[in-house]
């Protein structure tokens, strides 16, 4: 009786144990959320196994991700137009007048606001879409800001960003950027978004308190892509006409460095204590690695097409997808030597990266 008690026990034991060790695993793993565009659907990749493991399915071209701050919802952005369930929202501070003369007014505000965007917010826990929220126009990319209040859209079609509350799903507040903005970022103190206009090659500052543009800064070259330094000095922005990633000192509101990627440059990251830049080259088919102490600049082969990068939190290794096949590759970030190759459903767009440390 007493040796069944104790087998029985060592057999709970061993359970429990494994369960919590599983549990604790579970926690400390790495996810990537990478929208797949016409796929219809977002892939979830485990960064330590290196395989995408459950799709999120449901979405409609989706384009553009960000993560809440904590990691609990993810917000992915449809390219695509769809009819809108109801109007469209006037915007606080924006008078009828002007909301019908944006929508074009009359009868042909009717037909544009048919014509709205989605933002799918997604518990990433469960993979399920929890909300809806409907946004003036087809969505490129997505920024949730610092304090986890908003979601912030560009609208390559309307010129300019959609601002929507993520407690209440109202849209708070549009702001006209410039011509076909494409990407945003934050800067630290979570005051101002920074806004790239690849159709007058500017990018916007944006007074994230009173959501309006306080200046206009002239990079040239159709800026997309761009990662702010940890500082907040230096901006790093690609430029797809001459092939290179353009550093805008920001206190100066100068040009301070240029970096040659090649031909149709997309991607750009920073290490995580922000000394390295990396880029892709669509065009020139490589992956780009400068040490910006020094200004050395390494490259490697990556084909076909190198398109969105991601930089881990995690192990510092790139994350790259193709523009042409459905694949996202894991790069060292030292040696640029490809570690693994992990098939997609589509082609991955704006990755997202939940830490779970």
């Amino acid at each position: 009786m007493k040796h069944q008690f104790c087998k029985r026990w060592l057999v709970a034991l061993t359970i429990s144990v494994t369960m919590s060790y599983s549990l604790m695993a579970a926690a400390g793993t790495s996810r990537a959320f990478v929208p797949m565009g016409v796929a219809d659907s977002v892939g979830v990749i485990d960064l330590e196994s290196r395989q995408m493991t459950s799709s999120i399915a449901g979405t409609v071209n989706t384009h553009g991700s960000a993560l809440t701050p904590d990691g609990r919802y993810l917000v992915v952005g449809s390219l695509t137009a769809h009819e809108s369930q109801e109007p469209v929202s006037r915007p606080e501070g924006v008078t009828e007048d002007e909301h019908a003369a944006h929508h074009g007014g009359g009868a042909a505000a009717t037909s544009e606001e048919s014509n709205t965007g989605l933002l799918y917010v997604v518990d990433t826990e469960t993979n399920a879409i929890v909300r809806k929220l409907e946004v003036p126009g087809p969505v490129h990319h997505v920024l949730v800001t610092s304090d986890g209040r908003y979601a912030v859209s560009t609208h390559p079609v309307g010129g300019g960003i959609s601002v929507v509350d993520l407690d209440s799903g109202e849209l708070v507040k549009t702001v006209a950027t410039g011509p076909a903005p494409n990407y945003m970022v934050e800067t630290d103190d979570g005051q101002s978004l920074l806004v790239s206009n690849s159709g007058n090659d500017t990018i916007s500052e944006v007074d994230t308190g009173h959501w309006f543009v306080k200046r206009n800064l002239r990079v040239g070259g159709g800026p997309e892509h761009m990662v702010l330094a940890p500082n907040n000095e230096r901006l790093y922005v690609n430029n797809g006409t001459s092939g290179q990633v353009v550093v805008v000192e920001l206190s100066s509101d100068t040009v301070a460095a240029t970096y040659e990627v090649g031909e149709e440059p997309h991607g750009v990251g920073l290490s995580e204590d922000g000394q390295v830049l990396y880029a892709t080259s669509k065009g020139s088919n490589r992956v780009v690695r400068i040490e910006l102490a020094s200004g050395t600049r390494q490259s490697a082969a990556l084909a076909p097409a190198p398109y969105h990068l991601a930089v881990s939190p995690r192990n510092g290794q790139l994350l790259i997808t193709s523009r042409t096949e459905s694949k996202l590759w894991v790069l060292d970030s030292e040696s640029l030597k490809v570690i693994d190759e992990i098939p997609l459903e589509g082609i991955g767009h704006q990755i997202s990266i939940k830490d779970e440390k």
